[in-house]
């Protein structure tokens, strides 16, 4: 790109954030349907909502908390939901179809990294489970009593993929040796302590419930099995970031300071007690504090701090950029479930993680630094 064309693009831009700015401080709020699953990483949705970042920003906005994985996919592909709070391959999965009607979305932000933890039944420890190897040990002793069975959240995750990864470094085959089952986060930790579960991959604090309730302990968390993988991503239709652009810069804008004020040390103690409300996670504040601020208890006596648990903002964190596409793509090729491999280009990843959408969103965020922010509202919807 020459110098002249190079100067038009980023006059092009400067105005379009200029229009993204006025619409904050003079279009009526518009209604957005923002859908989110009961995890400590929906905490930068609730937390904008909770301290009035949205209305900052010029939006009003309706929280609705899903069930799981699934409901949000199906709720954004029929357009009941405009935005979510999602797993970072769902954007992919959506647009080639994988499991659902094909519908082009997109992701202009990362929300997070980090956060999922694997947890073994009691009744595995009892046994001298230990690790992944005296799993298989276990395994091979009771194969012809029973198959054991392993919970993950939805098929194109990393809960999926990393729960995968730790069995088969081990010599354990998913599939052959162990059964994997998909369920609810919310619905873990009762399937392990009935039985139905021997153990489970999932993100906080649903971990740490089971083990405050002794149905469980912690082997492995995604920090150490994977440090750094996208986890959480916003996503939308493609149509809608295209229709109502503005409304989408101005919700990345109002998740990017939420995204900030999360990862504040300062902040963790207010953030928990949030979250434990009914209406949002619902789980005791000592149970939400684990995965949040540490100590992490891992079960069994054993209790120590993980660095970057779960990494809410920091340097390129947020943005979708081309390295978390390239992981996420990893993440479906990996799955078997894509009958056309060859669809899982970088051509898609960069059309579906929209780094360019972020950094014009990021820009609005910044002109908005040292504004007032208005008084807390409470405008949720329960689904």
């Amino acid at each position: 790109m020459g110098l002249t064309e190079r100067a038009a693009s980023e006059s092009r831009c400067d105005v379009n954030i200029k229009r993204q700015s006025a619409f904050a401080r003079t279009a009526p709020y518009a209604e957005l349907r923002l859908g989110f699953v009961p995890l400590t990483d929906c905490a930068p949705l609730v937390m904008a909502h909770e301290l009035g970042m949205f209305r900052r920003h010029g939006l009003r906005v309706r929280l609705r908390r899903e069930l799981g994985w699934a409901s949000v996919r199906d709720k954004i592909v029929q357009g009941e939901l405009d935005a979510a709070h999602a797993l970072a391959a769902m954007p992919l999965a959506a647009s080639l179809g994988l499991g659902s009607p094909t519908c082009d979305c997109l992701t202009g932000l990362t929300l997070n990294l980090n956060g999922n933890a694997i947890t073994l039944s009691s009744a595995l420890w009892r046994h001298g489970v230990r690790d992944a190897r005296t799993l298989r040990a276990e395994i091979a002793r009771s194969r012809r009593e029973r198959t054991l069975t392993f919970g993950t959240v939805f098929a194109f995750s990393s809960h999926h993929y990393l729960l995968c990864k730790w069995l088969t470094a081990a010599g354990i085959q998913p599939g052959r040796d162990v059964r994997l089952v998909i369920m609810p986060p919310a619905q873990m930790v009762v399937n392990l302590q009935s039985g139905n579960l021997d153990g489970f991959c999932v993100g906080e604090p649903w971990s740490s419930l089971a083990v405050k309730a002794r149905a469980g302990w912690c082997v492995a968390v995604s920090a150490d099995l994977d440090p750094g993988h996208p986890e959480k991503v916003l996503m939308v239709r493609r149509d809608f970031a295209e229709k109502r652009e503005a409304e989408h810069l101005a919700l990345l804008a109002s998740l990017i300071e939420a995204c900030k004020y999360c990862a504040a040390p300062q902040n963790q103690e207010e953030i928990i007690a949030t979250l434990s409300r009914a209406e949002y996670v619902g789980v005791p504040i000592a149970v939400l504090r684990r995965g949040l601020r540490g100590p992490f208890d891992f079960g069994q006596g054993d209790v120590r701090t993980v660095q970057d648990f779960c990494i809410f903002h920091g340097q390129d964190v947020n943005d979708p950029s081309p390295d978390k596409a390239a992981w996420a793509l990893n993440l479906v090729r990996s799955s078997g479930s894509c009958p056309d491999s060859a669809a899982l280009t970088m051509v898609l990843g960069q059309r579906v993680y929209r780094s360019d959408i972020f950094h014009q969103a990021r820009q609005l965020y910044e002109q908005h630094i040292g504004h007032d922010a208005p008084e807390p509202t409470n405008d949720l919807v329960l689904a």
